[in-house]
């Protein structure tokens, strides 16, 4: 399996001690889900269409049309370059300052997470319920911080810190560190215990056998995932940008304000470029391993951390001021205790319910062009043309997830009339830019022999695929789709920031009305949704292992 292919399952399969035993599926059980998920998407666009009868807006077509032909016109004048490369750096300070404090956490937390830890090999029963005790508390504890997004993080520092550069770092790291914590717990869980276990026999500690039996195994997988992490924040940093941290997000914000769409093709270009890079410098330490590799990787974090820090020049002062600390005891005041919004449980639930099916409905566009374009972007092909296509593909599929969701909103706005459809479609295509490139290492690692075979005998290609290579990796595709599906739940808050429909559009209309109480209870229900989501994809996913 492809490192990328393994980050994302490890993601997808949940914490250890809740997947159950493989055992005999009911027959029709995926027949069962699939009817479920249909009419649950029905009842979705029903909803949204008989809010708004009307989707399409025909005034905003040419202004569609501009948009995307300034591609090919990208504003590369020296002022718009040097800004561009000014808010690069910006972008690439926070997300590269900000995956390493949560690789850190994640270093720090991973153990206290996992089962290995805190498994007993002896004692008594009271011992083995009070380390239970303690995994589970350890993961509660960092439930909360994994669930709020990022740009809710960007939201309360900013009304402490104001334009505090750190306030991208410390909005990517708390929630991602978290999510890093989660992952390598679970590469610890899944780690061959053998050299842990003569270490523990020996009389050692269990912080020691974790650090000398198990560590140097993982690091493979762990700078893999370290790398995946450091593309996400790129694009996190991108969205904070837009709420006001700075960087390309702010430069993609202030040009679609004047619609000056070619230097927003400009920042996008920048995008691309910096997560075709981080990609291969990744690809480029994990295809060896040799000291050589290592020791330049070191020495490039290392230059690219002083010179984040020196780009941004954080004034530290200000975070142990008198002034900060009164902001903040401001701020937990006006957030606790909580309070409904202003139309009551009705306004919170119905936005709770529109969150739901926003993603529904782009997990379900995502998964639909994912599996269409993933069969033309995997690699394999042997003829000239399929080669290119292919190639096409994957440039299709970086562009789409380069681009960060609520540009993504903001330019679905232009041919749909505002509401909950268009931050589902916003969201199912930036979605689509990830679950294609999964599904695509998904088909170039089956066995072609069976496809290979049905295209011997005269079927066509789609044949082949329909009846060899799907049954195959239907598994693996159903697994990433339900993770995605999560994460995007997760996400429609900030399209909804955008005016896109959902809690997030009910949070951002309590920001601007400074309703904190009530802003603390949307986020508490967002967390419930994703929760919501994140058990029933674990249901689907074990019932139909």
């Amino acid at each position: 399996m492809s490192q990328l292919s393994s980050i994302a399952s490890l993601e997808a399969t949940g914490p250890a001690e809740l997947r159950p035993a493989r055992r005999r599926r009911w027959p029709g059980t995926g027949r069962t889900w699939l009817a479920v998920w249909c009419v649950l998407l029905g009842w979705s666009l029903w909803s949204f269409l008989a809010e708004a009868p009307r989707v399409v807006n025909a005034a905003g077509l040419p202004a569609f049309g501009e948009f995307w032909a300034a591609a090919l016109r990208p504003d590369l004048s020296a002022a718009t370059l040097r800004t561009t490369l000014d808010a690069a750096a910006t972008t690439m300070a926070f997300a590269l300052l900000g995956t390493l404090l949560s690789v850190v956490l994640g270093v720090v937390l991973a153990p206290l997470l996992s089962q290995t830890l805190w498994s007993p090999a002896s004692g008594s029963r009271v011992a083995r319920v009070l380390r239970v005790a303690g995994l589970l508390l350890a993961r509660a504890t960092v439930a909360l911080p994994r669930g709020v997004h990022e740009a809710v993080w960007a939201l309360l520092l900013l009304s402490v810190l104001g334009r505090d550069p750190l306030v991208g770092v410390l909005a990517i790291a708390v929630p991602f560190g978290a999510i890093t914590a989660k992952v390598f717990a679970e590469l610890i869980d899944e780690a061959d215990r053998a050299p842990y276990d003569a270490l523990r026999e020996a009389g050692a500690g269990r912080a020691a056998a974790l650090a000398y039996g198990l560590l140097p195994t993982l690091l493979p997988r762990a700078t893999s995932y370290a790398f995946y992490r450091l593309e996400c924040s790129v694009r996190s940093a991108v969205v904070l940008g837009m709420i006001g941290a700075g960087g390309l997000g702010l430069q993609l914000s202030l040009a679609f304000q004047g619609s000056q769409h070619e230097r927003m093709w400009t920042s996008i270009y920048a995008l691309v470029l910096l997560g075709a890079g981080i990609d291969r410098w990744g690809a480029h330490l994990r295809r060896g391993g040799s000291r050589r590799r290592w020791a330049v990787s070191g020495v490039v974090l290392l230059a690219g951390v002083v010179a984040s820090v020196r780009h941004l020049d954080p004034d530290l002062g200000r975070w142990f001021s008198e002034h900060t600390a009164d902001l903040l005891a401001r701020l937990v005041d006006d957030l606790v205790p909580p309070a409904l919004p202003a139309g009551g449980w009705s306004e919170l639930l119905a936005a709770a319910v529109e969150t739901v099916q926003m993603s529904v409905v782009a997990i379900t566009i995502a998964t639909l062009a994912g599996v269409l374009v993933a069969l033309v972007a995997a690699r394999g092909a042997t003829s000239a043309p399929r080669r290119v296509a292919a190639w096409v593909a994957r440039q299709l599929l970086l562009v789409t997830r380069a681009v960060p969701p609520p540009v993504w909103a903001l330019l679905v706005l232009f041919v749909m009339l505002p509401g909950p459809l268009p931050g589902a479609v916003a969201l199912g295509v930036y979605t689509f830019g990830i679950l294609g490139r999964l599904f695509a290492e998904v088909l170039e690692e089956l066995d072609p022999g069976p496809r290979d075979a049905l295209t011997g005998l005269g079927a066509t290609p789609v044949a082949a695929f329909a009846y060899a290579s799907l049954p195959a990796a239907a598994g693996q595709l159903i697994a990433y789709s339900l993770y995605r599906w999560e994460v995007t739940a997760r996400e429609t808050v900030i399209v909804g920031i955008v005016g896109a429909g959902g809690l997030g559009r009910l949070l951002e209309q309590q920001r601007a009305a400074f309703d904190f109480p009530a802003m603390t209870t949307t986020v508490l229900a967002l967390v419930a949704v994703c929760l919501v989501v994140d058990l029933v994809s674990l249901a689907v996913r074990s019932s139909t292992r």
